[in-house]
Order: C-alpha cells, then sequence, then structure tokens
C-alpha cells in the first residue's frame, strides 16, 4: 500500500470519525432525550451517510486514489477499520464501557443500521468520482 493511499484512507478516516463525534453530542443531549435512543441514531444516520459519500468524493479526488477496484477498496476497508478501532478503544472508554458491555447495551435496530453505515464507509470510495467510458452520445 502506498503512502498517499495510506493518507488517503487516514483523511477519509478522519473525516468520518469527526463528523460522528461532533455530532454525537446533539444526538445524546439534545435529540435522544425527546424521541429516544434508537430514533435519535436512526435520525443521524443520513446524516453521516451523506458525509461519507462527501469525504469519499472529496478524500479520492484530493488523493488521486486510482479508479480501479483495489485502491479503492483498501482505503475504504482500511478507513472503516480505523473507525472501529478508534469506536471500541476511545469511545468505549469515554463512555467508561467494556466491549461486552458495548455490545449488550446496543439496540438491535440502530446497532444494525450503524454497522451497516460502516460497511457503506469501506464500499464508499468504490462508487464516488467514477469515470464514465467516452462513447457515443445517446440518441
Amino acid at each position: 500500500m502506498t503512502a498517499r493511499l495510506l493518507a488517503a484512507a487516514f483523511a477519509y478516516f478522519a473525516l468520518a470519525f469527526g463528523a460522528g463525534f461532533a455530532l454525537a453530542p446533539v444526538r445524546l443531549l439534545w435529540l435522544a432525550p425527546r424521541i429516544g435512543t434508537r430514533a435519535a441514531e436512526l435520525v443521524e444516520l443520513p446524516v453521516m451517510l451523506a458525509v461519507t459519500w462527501l469525504a469519499a468524493r472529496f478524500v479520492t479526488r484530493r488523493f488521486e486514489v486510482p479508479q480501479g477496484r483495489g485502491p479503492r477498496l483498501a482505503m475504504g476497508w482500511l478507513a472503516a477499520t480505523l473507525l472501529l478501532a478508534a469506536e471500541f478503544t476511545l469511545v468505549l472508554r469515554l463512555r467508561g464501557l467494556t466491549l461486552e458491555d458495548y455490545f449488550a447495551t446496543r439496540d438491535p435496530v440502530s446497532g444494525t443500521a450503524y454497522y451497516v453505515a460502516v460497511l457503506l464507509l469501506a464500499l464508499m470510495p468504490l462508487w464516488v468520482n467514477r469515470r464514465r467510458a467516452a462513447g457515443p452520445p445517446a440518441a
């Protein structure tokens, strides 16, 4: 893996994690008490998916990540791995939870949605900024 690809993956992770970290107080302190934890997490999800899409577009362009599947998937999977590592270390430590407590208290609906969003984070670089093959204009 090249240094450029590693930098792209780290930047992508940092943008996604930073957005989630910034949105967490809104979700925890304002939304959750009003509409419940599950609903608050599900309301946050489309915002995070939009951030993921924008971050993937920006980073793949900024770092000129090659169009091939390999580099794009490597960037996404490394960013997703970093995100989960941060979630399971920093966030759990801040919340005073063990890994067992985390999984035991995770809502089955919003928890599943979260892990689908992490999977989409891993795949998003593959889907953004795709060049189309030049061909004759459609009639």
